[in-house]
């Protein structure tokens, strides 16, 4: 819901008619959303449009003033192919494989509760979260037991039975998580994890170690609670990772070492950088939120929102007097008088 009057709280105070077409995905939220704007807004001012594909297409043919789209890298191309034929400028929030390095000066505790948290929150189905670990091979071992640990702390021991745990969103997207794990899981080392139940559309957070490179939850964003892990040797090695990569929408360090801090700063380039945090960037409304490259571009949030949704018009007003003759024509004679001006 947030993903949709978030942009309009923007667009609204810039002064601008919105229309919102909620994610077809989640059928109760966008009626939901659709019955709070109807008791609001005049539909002249703000109105929802409910639908799938057929409607998404009908509304990106008409010529708007901007296009603010939050999904994936896949629908945001299509997005902005259907922009062009008008030259509607768009603000797009991808996605994209959301790194999250693990240094040996970080707080093991803390990092471990952070990153559950991030990676759970939604049952892992946020833009932002930690997509995977990058982790100093001196603490992995720590890491990854503390990281169990915490999971039992905050969900007990049976996971499904936790009020504080969600389920994947729909059945097509568990069958896809479902395939990603399974492959991620005869390819590396289960740490913890691996229940499902389609009928409920349950996953436990599912830790996997020492998966293959190649395998799809490696490349894919994967959204949903799948945690694989990349031990690594020096803080650089780490920082090439992530470089020969597209650019993701956030990067997380866990780190207490300034210097490191300052490499990871300099030397990636990502939407949101946060050290020893997780997500909790996208709640401080003092801070622009959006991608780069293949996590999109465009920035949201706050003032940067209202930025957005606006135009900067230059306007300029002259009094009818004084007006100078020596800016018109002839100009015969008046170069002297141009050079002593000048």
């Amino acid at each position: 819901m947030h993903l949709a009057l978030g942009p309009l709280v923007s667009a609204i105070a810039a002064g601008n008619c919105v229309i919102i077409k909620p994610s077809e995905i989640s059928p109760h939220t966008s009626a939901l959303v659709a019955q709070l704007v109807a008791r609001v807004f005049s539909p002249s001012y703000v109105h929802v449009i409910e639908g799938g594909v057929d409607t998404a297409q009908a509304l990106l043919a008409e010529p708007f003033d901007h296009i603010f789209f939050t999904g994936s890298p896949t629908v945001g191309k299509i997005v902005m192919r259907a922009a062009a034929e008008h030259l509607s400028p768009v603000t797009l929030e991808l996605g994209g494989k959301s790194p999250c390095i693990v240094a040996a000066s970080a707080d093991i505790k803390v990092a471990a509760r952070r990153i559950v948290w991030g990676k759970c929150f939604n049952a892992g189905q946020t833009c932002i979260a930690p997509d995977y670990l990058l982790v100093d091979q001196q603490i992995k071992a720590d890491l990854l037991a503390a990281i169990a640990q915490t999971s039992r702390e905050f969900f007990g021991e049976d996971m499904a039975s936790s009020p504080d745990y969600g389920r994947i969103v729909s059945d097509r997207h568990f069958q896809r998580l479902q395939a990603m794990m399974c492959e991620a899981i005869a390819s590396g080392e289960k740490i913890i994890g691996g229940q499902c139940d389609a009928d409920t559309r349950y996953m436990a957070l599912t830790v996997i170690d020492q998966v293959d490179p190649e395998a799809k939850v490696m490349q894919e964003e994967i959204f949903g609670p799948i945690l694989p892990v990349v031990g690594y040797e020096r803080l650089a090695d780490a920082i090439a990772y992530i470089n020969q990569r597209p650019k993701p929408l956030a990067l997380y360090l866990f780190s207490t070492a300034r210097a490191q801090q300052q490499a990871v700063q300099t030397q990636t380039a990502s939407g949101s950088l946060c050290f020893n945090e997780t997500i909790a960037q996208y709640a401080i409304s003092t801070l622009p939120f959006g991608g780069v490259g293949q996590s999109g571009m465009g920035i949201a949030h706050g003032k940067a929102g209202f930025d957005t949704f606006s135009h900067h018009k230059s306007i300029l007003g002259k009094p009818n007097w004084p007006d100078i003759p020596l800016r018109y024509p002839p100009y015969q004679g008046k170069l002297p008088l141009f050079k002593r001006l000048l």
